[in-house]
């Protein structure tokens, strides 16, 4: 019986030059694989970078001050969000802190704005713990509610969750234009670890699952000594966002530290700038008054840097200029978008105009 072919075949042998090139070309090989690697993770590393976003606004875009001194001048009231959202791209709605935005309300600002703007919305004063007259409720929520003899309202259970239900409908509107951003809680300073515990906020916060929120402690006793872990460890149980905030270098309960960049969640980072004036935030008896400062250009900068520097480990980070005295928070805003090296349009202060 004749052998086959492969069995008859004599065993091949290689020359000492061709496996010498073999090795050489499979060492090649391994070189640029690896350099494909560490070229394809270089640029999975700077695209996710570029996918990180710094939004720069202001805490809402109707003051007074906006009005008199950076609109310009007898501009209708009905065409300000389109002109600011010329200039910003995102904005933090304030009026939603003293009542439910109209649902017609919403759709008009999701028509006067670009497809890409972002709407932070600042939650109702009632779930932030401050108080709340019954009249600013809804009509629905004033018939259900408790109040005392100044017509404060008792805060519970119940009617925090319907006031949550209220506020879905404008939420959802603003979520399906692709336009919400992140919920704010705006705590009081009266919120503090001596009368009250983080986890009173666990059903607000299970009830806003489905929402990004970021909550601004106002008492700085939440985040020193041994309170500190604690409260970082309550955020990120809850997948919250620790606000972040510019403000006086003075040690008084109602000022939260500066330094603290604590990172809960990292989906979102959210930075709020309140100026830095000590006598004003802790005497003002109005908004305007408490965040009377008007940013220089070095400390732009310096505020610029801390937003990149929560940028590595955020995937997105939110900065609000409250500094809402006259038009200082419009053109600090501006100058940060500068800073940061986007493109914005040139706008001159009206007092360089007249």
């Amino acid at each position: 019986m004749s052998l086959t072919s492969y069995q008859a075949a004599p065993p091949r042998v290689l020359s000492r030059d061709y496996a010498a090139s073999s090795a050489e070309r499979n060492c090649k090989k391994t070189e640029d694989d690896l350099l494909s690697a560490r070229n394809r993770i270089e640029s999975e590393r700077v695209k996710a970078k570029a996918k990180s976003k710094i939004l720069v606004g202001t805490a809402s875009w109707s003051d007074p001050g906006f009005v008199e001194h950076w609109y310009p001048k007898r501009m209708p009231a009905g065409e300000r969000l389109a002109w600011y959202a010329q200039h910003f791209e995102m904005v933090e709605v304030n009026s939603s802190f003293y009542s439910v935005p109209d649902a017609r309300l919403v759709e008009r600002w999701c028509h006067s704005t670009p497809d890409d703007f972002v709407f932070d919305v600042k939650l109702h004063q009632l779930l932030s713990r401050h108080s709340a007259n019954l009249k600013l409720l809804p009509p629905a929520l004033q018939k259900m509610a408790e109040a005392d003899a100044r017509g404060r309202v008792k805060l519970t259970s119940k009617i925090e969750m319907a006031m949550i239900d209220e506020f879905r409908g404008p939420l959802e509107i603003l979520r399906a234009a692709g336009k919400l951003g992140a919920l704010l809680l705006q705590l009081s300073p009266g919120f503090s670890p001596k009368k009250h515990q983080l986890d009173e906020l666990d059903d607000l916060l299970g009830g806003l699952a489905n929402y990004r929120v970021a909550v601004e402690l106002r008492n700085r006793n939440w985040v020193e000594g041994e309170n500190l872990e604690p409260t970082l460890s309550f955020f990120r149980k809850h997948s919250a966002t620790l606000v972040s905030v510019d403000a006086p270098a003075e040690r008084h309960f109602t000022i939260m530290p500066s330094d603290l960049n604590a990172i809960t969640n990292p989906e979102l980072a959210y930075l709020r700038l309140h100026g830095r004036d000590a006598h004003a935030y802790t005497t003002g008896k109005t908004v305007a008054a408490r965040f009377n400062y008007d940013y220089s250009d070095e400390e732009i900068d310096e505020v610029a840097e801390r937003a990149r520097e929560l940028r590595r480990e955020a995937k997105e980070v939110h900065v609000i200029f409250n500094n809402n005295a006259l038009d200082y928070a419009p053109h600090a805003a501006l100058r940060m978008r500068k800073a940061l090296g986007q493109m914005i349009p040139s706008t001159a202060r009206q007092t360089e105009l007249f």
